[in-house]
């Protein structure tokens, strides 16, 4: 279960949160008594986020932003970098879903299941390598991008490109955390890093 209150479909009053609903769930069920969405998901992030109107709204807009027709980064491209901060974050929610999308955008499943190691891997072209080092270096240095890195990169993709690449990873980064945080959707696990028990007599010893 999330680590925040879900808001079932009867205390709901914003039209936004309403049509949502709708659109996900279906006109007449409640997504907090009876979960599940088409994609295989809970539905919980949208039942959460539901606690805050506005916030709801503004994530809803930044979803239909990146999906937008007039982007001009391909659309394959930027589920590269979606796709890779979710795995980077740890995100199994995020990583599952974008694994599902770049699916629908025709990718092979070799390229998907590469994403995860893309340094050791062959299938991927020059611009789709720079585009998956470009999210390393935003994800994990924060920033930090050497400038040969962002160079070679430009020489590919134009400004417009390049900013539209980094504020939708930048946003999927955010969600990634986000949705670990408060354990929504496939994010509701356990640590997997423990203290794993040692033999009970080299405890005694």
């Amino acid at each position: 279960m999330p680590r925040l209150r879900q808001v079932p479909r009867a205390e709901v009053t914003s039209p936004v949160v309403t049509r949502v609903y709708d659109q996900i769930f279906g006109p007449e069920r409640d997504p907090v008594a009876e979960p599940g969405t088409a994609t295989g998901t809970p539905g919980d992030w949208w039942t959460v986020f539901a606690a805050v109107p506005d916030i709801f709204e503004h994530a809803v807009r930044g979803f239909a932003l990146y999906r937008n027709p007039d982007r001009r980064l391909p659309p394959e491209l930027m589920e590269l970098g979606q796709t890779r901060a979710g795995w980077l974050v740890g995100s199994q929610f995020v990583y599952s879903q974008h694994c599902k999308s770049c699916r629908t955008l025709g990718m092979s499943d070799e390229k998907i299941a590469a994403i995860s190691s893309w340094p050791a891997a062959s299938c991927f072209d020059e611009v789709e390598r720079l585009v998956l080092a470009y999210t390393d270096s935003l994800v994990l240095e924060r920033g930090r991008v050497p400038d040969a890195l962002f160079d070679a990169l430009a020489r590919h993709l134009d400004d417009h490109q390049i900013l539209e690449l980094t504020y939708v990873t930048m946003l999927y980064e955010m969600h990634a955390v986000m949705s670990r945080a408060l354990r929504t959707e496939f994010d509701d696990r356990d640590d997997p890093v423990v203290e794993v028990p040692g033999p009970a007599d080299s405890l005694a010893r």
